[in-house]
């Protein structure tokens, strides 16, 4: 009977039904308790319902802010048509619609179980894969964020530890037909949250130095996996290319996004005004266009940058501990939360980044042949959020690859004698 309930604990289909189990009810609790004309609107008050809503009505990729402004490539395609079918299939602006997106990210988080179990079981064993998908189970911002956010955020999740995954099993069976799949994996990975990108290069490098000697063939391999991945994202850069006349592979909205996070608000002897106001944010971008709005914010931003070195610095510093800790104060913050669930919060991330840097020590210490592709998510994923903005939603695609590590970093002791292989 022991057995046969570690058996069962272990399994990942089960793991999988609580997951989604936890996850809809919380979809439902919540729902509840708003009204649902809110949920038919306010869920969808972003540039993904915008453009969605474009779509849906037959007006093209565009109108960002909810306004007639024309072509966007201010978000990558993948998620705004899916919300477009949903649109049509549902109606747009509905309560039904926000309930079929809600429970689609529920389905993709919980789904995040599967892949998480492999790659936890590939690097250390089935203890470790059972108590990564158990965490990730219970992981709050697996629960809160398909809820949350009508985003990419739980699929990008979904997909980000598929990548890590299907890494390890392609050098199982490095055929030319799976190199291929993996590239076309990785364009449609791109097209849906081109931030996933930063780790692309440490993947493939992992593959490269995984084939045991410097072999040409495994360079053309990996040329081939660039290229799938480059052909999967050539129509959509082709027609930013026809709509803008300029190179934008897939997103056009960085040079935003930096002087969002790098203008004079954030400069106490500044007399510039103070705050920052979407009404005058959309007003601008309708009287310039895309194009010239996003070159007057990139400008604006790189001279804030280049005339407050220090600042610049003092407020990446600042991001890089909120987006780990949820607040660039996490421990004044915790003491002045009004709700113990905020409370709760707070403490999960600070033992999630204290489970995360001690599953890393392990894999230094007992399994460094893994700690590349691993490593690159919590590493080289963030930095362009540090320049940036940040918060736990954009984070989110990394959350699966902590849930790993603390799993690790808990399996430890049973670990230890496990050999310094270069295969698990």
């Amino acid at each position: 009977m022991n057995s046969r309930f570690q058996s069962l604990l272990s399994s990942p289909w089960l793991i999988f039904c609580v997951a989604l189990l936890l996850r809809v009810s919380f979809l439902f609790y919540e729902a509840h308790q708003i009204p649902p004309e809110a949920l038919a609107t306010v869920p969808f008050q972003n540039e993904v319902g915008s453009v969605a809503a474009a779509l849906s009505e037959g007006r093209g990729f565009c109108c960002v802010f909810h306004q007639p402004t024309g072509p966007t490539a201010w978000l990558a395609p993948v998620y705004p048509f899916f919300l477009a079918i949903l649109f049509k299939v549902f109606g747009s602006f509905t309560a039904a619609s926000f309930y079929a997106a809600a429970f689609f990210n529920c389905i993709c988080s919980a789904f995040v179980c599967l892949p998480l179990f492999y790659a936890a079981q590939r690097i250390g064993n089935r203890a470790t894969a059972a108590a990564a998908g158990w965490l990730w189970a219970v992981f709050p911002s697996g629960i809160l964020i398909p809820f949350e956010w009508i985003w990419d955020s739980s699929l990008s999740a979904l997909l980000a530890v598929t990548l890590l995954w299907t890494t390890f099993r392609l050098t199982d069976d490095p055929s030319r037909r799976n190199f291929i799949l993996y590239g076309l994996l990785w364009g449609f990975c791109l097209m849906v949250n081109p931030a996933l990108g930063a780790v692309f290069p440490f993947l493939l490098l992992w593959i490269y130095f995984q084939s045991n000697s410097t072999n040409p063939a495994r360079l053309g391999q990996l040329a081939l996996v660039v290229c799938m991945a480059a052909l999967v994202c050539l129509p959509w850069t082709i027609r930013n290319a026809v709509e803008f006349h300029r190179f934008i592979p897939i997103r056009s909205d960085f040079p935003f996004e930096l002087w969002m996070g790098n203008n004079p608000i954030y400069d106490q002897h500044s007399r510039q005004l103070n705050r920052i106001t979407r009404y005058e944010e959309v007003h601008r971008y309708s009287q310039l266009g895309e194009t010239a709005f996003l070159e007057e914010k990139g400008r604006a931003a790189k001279e804030f940058i280049r005339t407050h070195p220090a600042l610049a610095i003092e407020l990446a510093t600042r991001r890089a501990v909120a987006i780990w800790m949820g607040t660039p104060t996490p421990w004044q913050d915790f003491l002045r939360a009004d709700s113990n669930l905020a409370r709760f919060i707070f403490l999960w991330n600070a033992v999630a980044v204290i489970g995360a840097a001690s599953g890393l020590a392990f894999l230094f210490l007992v399994r460094r042949w893994f700690l590349l592709p691993v490593a690159a998510f919590p590493f080289a994923f963030p930095l362009v959020y540090y320049l940036t903005q940040v918060s736990l939603r954009l984070r989110h695609p990394c959350d699966p690859i902590l849930a790993l590590l603390m799993a690790l970093a808990l399996t430890w002791p049973w670990l230890r004698t496990l050999p310094h292989a270069k295969a698990a």
